[in-house]
């Protein structure tokens, strides 16, 4: 009896300090809405792939792009970038050599769109992004 006693109180203690310190665990597990994620990494433009180079080129002087969902809004609902109000930011295909489709690289920019405040590189389909950097 006593031995449970004992573990009811560890337990007890466990769950206390869990509620205690719950909301810091909660945010930590919640997806980014700041900076602090990949989108802080960087990658010059010379670092960038060759078809890399030339989307960032074309985005300057306004296409004219290949694919039909080059310049439609990105959703940011990776919130892997930094919060913006919904249209800000704006997506383009990094062309894949061998690809039969669009490929996963793109570049997402945000702002004006020749203009643009500040691009992203993602190399993996949104899952991570380096900001561009002259």
């Amino acid at each position: 009896m006593a031995r449970f006693e004992s573990s009811k109180f560890v337990l007890t203690s466990l769950l206390l300090a869990l509620v205690l310190s719950g909301p810091s665990l909660v945010q930590a597990k919640g997806p980014r809405q700041d900076d602090s994620h990949s989108a802080q990494a960087t990658i010059s433009i010379a670092e960038l792939p060759r078809q890399g180079q030339e989307t960032r080129e074309l985005i300057r002087r306004g296409g004219p792009f290949a694919h039909d969902k080059d310049g439609v809004v990105f959703g940011n609902r990776e919130r892997l970038l930094p919060a913006r109000q919904r249209g800000y930011y704006r997506e383009y295909t990094v062309e894949t050599p061998g690809s039969r489709d669009r490929g996963a690289r793109r570049i997402v920019c945000g702002g004006p769109p020749r203009v643009p405040d500040a691009c992203y590189y993602s190399g993996d389909h949104y899952a991570s992004f380096r900001r561009i950097v002259e």
